[in-house]
């Protein structure tokens, strides 16, 4: 592959870097306070509510409606895991498998609302990419310590 400037996985590495800065912003940018109060959760569960799919409306109800505070920590400190991961390149191909499946689940919950699409769809796109490309092999902790080869 002849690119310019930087080799191909290293490349993949920027992408997967980029990634991991952009799951973190999405930790830093959310007022946990209100978050952990609720605000995030009880905004899904009205968007659920809403939703022309029962499966998802019935899926909220079964996995987050009894959990509310539990799930508005796994959904921050899930960002937080993926971002930090994504940069340091630890444990890659679990971290870009889980922010993929953050970003299905948001883009179902969101598949309504176009508006809402481009962000999740961008970061599922770069998962996807850096996955199979293998974006752990340069500039990670995986690749220094003999993971995943």
């Amino acid at each position: 592959m002849d690119t310019f400037w930087l080799t191909g996985a290293q490349w993949l590495a920027v992408l997967r870097i980029g990634l991991g800065l952009w799951w973190l912003e999405s930790w830093r940018h959310k007022d946990k306070k209100t978050w952990f109060e609720g605000a995030g959760i009880t905004w899904a569960a009205d968007v659920a509510a809403k939703h022309r799919w029962n499966a998802v409306r019935s899926g909220f109800d079964v996995v987050v409606t009894p959990r509310p505070r539990t799930m508005a920590y796994v959904v921050v400190y899930a960002e937080l895991a993926l971002g930090l991961g994504l940069i340091l390149g630890f444990l890659t191909p679990v971290a870009l498998v889980g922010g993929l499946l953050l970003n299905l689940l948001y883009l179902v919950l969101m598949i309504h609302d176009w508006a809402e699409q481009g962000q999740n769809s961008m970061m599922a796109l770069i998962s996807v990419v850096a996955l199979f490309g293998m974006s752990w092999q340069t500039w990670s902790l995986d690749s220094a310590l003999g993971f995943f080869r």
